[in-house]
């Protein structure tokens, strides 16, 4: 079953470039192939974002792909406690890190799965308790 994106969020994607697009959808799926449970918070700051975490809150995240005017990222929410024996992720922030997404190559081979996947049981071991939300898509987007 295909997911459906608030449609505030989908007017603000509309504006950008259709590759960059064509890339968040492909992305978006790879990620949701990997975790149907997921829940995904959207958001619009600096950049347009969606946010795959364990429940409903940002806490409990375990990546998300911020799309920005030219490009977009496939980023860890707490990217620098993660084992990352290829070197994927970049970044100077004080958890989080990115890999940079150009097109599908960058992400859709077995190393980006498994860092993915050990970002998901990072999560899991970190979260406080359960939760009851399982695989839907909640704006925070005013």
């Amino acid at each position: 079953m295909k997911r459906s994106l608030d449609t505030k969020f989908i007017k603000l994607l509309e504006v950008k470039e259709s590759n960059l697009v064509k890339t968040f959808h492909d992305l978006r799926d790879f990620i949701i192939e990997i975790y149907p449970e997921s829940n995904e918070l959207l958001y619009h700051t600096h950049a347009l974002t969606t946010v795959f975490s364990l429940s409903d809150k940002l806490s409990d995240a375990f990546c998300m792909i911020p799309i920005y005017t030219n490009h977009l990222n496939l980023g860890f929410n707490k990217g620098t406690l993660l084992e990352d024996k290829n070197n994927l992720l970049i970044g100077t922030g004080k958890l989080i890190r990115h890999i940079p997404i150009i097109t599908e190559l960058d992400y859709r081979n077995s190393k980006v799965e498994k860092l993915i996947m050990s970002a998901i049981e990072f999560a899991k071991n970190d979260m406080d308790k359960p939760t009851k939300s399982i695989g839907k898509v909640i704006s925070k987007i005013k």
